[in-house]
Parts: C-alpha cells; structure tokens; sequence
C-alpha cells in the first residue's frame, strides 16, 4: 500500500493531480476539497490510498487524514464506490460530512450528486455508530488545538473509550489548568473526569 506521496505538483486539476517523487510520476485522483488546499502548492505531500481492480490501480490523494479516513469509511458502505466516496468529498468538507452522517440527516446527503434516498439511508445506518464509537478525525471536531492533546485523545480513543467522552474530558482539563507537558500526566487526568 502507498502510503503518501511528497512531491513537485507538476500537473493539477480539480479532479487529478501528477506528483514528481524523485522523476517517477504518480497520477493521483483527488476532490475539490484537496484541490482547494494545493492549487496553489508547488510542492506538498497528499495521504494516498491505492484502489486495485483486475482492470486498473487507482491511487486516491487527500490534503489530510480526516479526508482520507471518513473516504475508508464511505466505500466500507454497500454500493459506495471510490467515485461516489469522492464526489462527496467534493460536495461537503470532510467535518460537514461527518456531521451529517452522526446527526442522521440524510437530506443533506441526498442533495449530492449520486446519492439516494435508500443511499443516504445506507450510509447513515452503517457509518453513524462506527463514527461516533471509533471517531473520524476531522478537523475542528474536537477543538484539540496541540499535538500532545491530540496523542492524549488518540490514546484514550486506543483505550476503548468513546471519542466524544475522551474530547470532552480532555478540554475539561485544558479549560481548568493549563495542559500539562507530559502526555501521561495528561491521559492521567483525562481519565478522572471520564
């Protein structure tokens, strides 16, 4: 599996982007969501995901790892497919999708090109526990500003505990003390206020 791609953007378009590793040129499908991110980059990295067919390799790119993971989710859905999964990633930020999904409003999904009512339905069904048990990350989700509250979220996640519940303890903490510099102090106190 490729994991990333780092590299010269050396052709871009809102639907595909070629990416100079070292003279060996990946063409990378993406959406407008990570378009609108690079258009401007020379250079950056995407997060990739390989879709292997008997006719085709097809390597997805995304700007960050929210947008790749709640892609994962989507083509995990019965009759989502990698083209659906990106069409609405371009329609809706990955947060907004996120959203939709937990809150069950299966109207807004259904305003995106491709998606059903029985579709949207689908989705919400089969993706709205495993988000709200394992979480997607997504940006702006928890407000976890720092990288070491970000390890403490991902480590109490890790733990077995619910995405929302470990957010909320640790912006307790933050809210009441200034965040400690020590990651085990910090899971510590997050699991007092959980």
């Amino acid at each position: 599996m490729i994991a990333f791609v780092t590299g010269k953007f050396v052709y871009k378009t809102p639907a595909v982007v070629h990416v100079d590793v070292n003279g060996v040129g990946y063409e990378v499908q993406i959406s407008l969501n990570t378009y609108s991110k690079i258009q401007s980059l020379e250079r950056g990295s995407l997060f990739t995901w390989l879709h292997i067919k008997e006719d085709a390799h097809t390597l997805y790119g995304f700007s960050d790892m929210a947008e790749k993971n709640i892609f994962t989710q989507l083509i995990s859905v019965n009759g989502i497919g990698t083209s659906t999964a990106r069409m609405m990633l371009s329609a809706m930020q990955p947060q907004e999708l996120t959203q939709a999904i937990v809150k069950g409003d299966t109207g807004k999904l259904e305003k995106i090109k491709g998606i059903g009512k029985k579709s949207a339905e689908r989705i919400v069904l089969e993706l709205r526990d495993k988000i709200n048990k394992h979480g997607v990350d997504t940006p702006g989700s928890a407000l976890i500003s720092n990288s070491l509250e970000q390890d403490a979220l991902n480590a109490l996640v890790a733990l077995g505990i619910a995405r929302n519940t470990a957010e909320n303890a640790i912006k307790k903490i933050t809210a009441s003390a200034p965040p400690s510099e020590n990651l085990e102090i910090l899971i510590k106190k997050a699991l007092q206020f959980i």
